[in-house]
């Protein structure tokens, strides 16, 4: 008879108390999608294996002071969004831009002719999506990677960023209009 797959909070709670193999588990759980947000929200992959390592050895330490409130994956993510934006800001120092929504609108396409099939190829370049995404500011990159290609739910998504649900959809809106005015970028000079 195969043992029922021990819960999250309890491989936490289990890591708290000491248990290496349930903080082992733990960080092969969830190490696919911490990756992919750290790697999409930092310029390098030696910055992202950083973030990586920083954000599991904070989750090591703190694992005591995990509430219980929310997943235990909103919780990595959180840790390594801040592990990652610590990495970003010591390289960067520079805030992001703050742009008016009809600016947005405006590079995104809004008012243009739209061809539908064209722009459902352009979205399926994946070198060209790659692109456009790795020209986003890192706050941008990491709600859409949350939303979008993870597939987070919007409060998942919220609780991970430490937003209100209506502050991310705000936000989230402004990163996909961003993306869509940097895929049209990237197409013009392709």
């Amino acid at each position: 008879m195969t043992p029922t797959p021990r819960c999250d909070g309890e491989l936490l709670r289990e890591s708290a108390a000491g248990s290496r193999s349930s903080f082992e588990e733990l960080v092969r759980r969830h190490q696919g999608a911490v990756w992919a947000l750290v790697r999409r929200v930092t310029p390098s992959d030696a910055l992202a294996e950083e973030a990586l390592q920083e954000a599991f050895v904070a989750a090591y330490r703190g694992a005591a002071s995990w509430t219980g409130s929310g997943s235990v994956r909103s919780w990595l993510l959180t840790l390594a969004r801040h592990a990652a934006y610590r990495h970003v800001r010591r390289r960067s120092g520079e805030p992001p831009r703050f742009e008016e929504l009809e600016e947005l609108g405006a590079a995104a396409g809004w008012g243009d002719p739209v061809d539908l099939d064209e722009l459902i190829d352009r979205m399926r370049d994946r070198d060209l999506v790659r692109r456009a995404l790795g020209s986003l500011d890192p706050s941008d990159r990491e709600i859409l990677v949350l939303r979008d290609l993870l597939g987070h739910s919007g409060p998942e998504t919220a609780e991970a960023l430490g937003l209100e649900l209506n502050a991310m959809k705000s936000r989230l809106h402004r990163a996909r209009l961003r993306l869509a005015a940097a895929v049209r970028k990237e197409r013009r000079h392709a």
